[in-house]
């Protein structure tokens, strides 16, 4: 038995037009979507290098309750790995190592950040724990 409509079509479906429009629509949501969420993805991996930087410059006053010196700027962070003070080596959000040096008897640590170059801005901004009053200027 057949069935026929009177006055209406059968519903076949979307049209090209509609599955067109649904795309710009999800497309304009990614594009808004993205430029939101990029610039907080380089927001966390400062935040991240930060915590770092203290977790290392721990482990360094723990080598210094132990032996009374800070590791020397040749030996560096390996002395740390070697007393199991560190798991591993450590790198910064961007995969870089982290400069060590001995200054004036102070341990500095520095992330160069994004670039991995000393200097620049924003993201590729040096991100250390000497304190502002004696960081150095670019």
């Amino acid at each position: 038995m057949k069935r026929k409509f009177k006055g209406r079509r059968a519903p076949r479906g979307m049209t090209l037009i509609e599955i067109m429009v649904v795309l710009v629509i999800l497309g304009l949501i990614a594009g808004a979507v993205t430029v939101a969420v990029i610039p907080r993805i380089n927001e966390a991996r400062v935040s991240r290098t930060q915590l770092d930087i203290g977790s290392i410059e721990n482990a360094l006053k723990l080598y210094y309750a132990r032996t009374g010196k800070y590791p020397d700027t040749a030996t560096g962070f390996k002395v740390l790995l070697d007393l199991q003070l560190l798991d591993k080596a450590p790198k910064d959000a961007w995969g870089n190592d982290y400069v060590y040096l001995l200054e004036n008897g102070r341990p500095v640590i520095t992330s160069y950040g994004a670039d991995g170059a000393p200097g620049g801005d924003g993201v590729n901004a040096d991100i250390t724990n000497r304190p502002a009053a004696t960081a150095a200027k670019p």
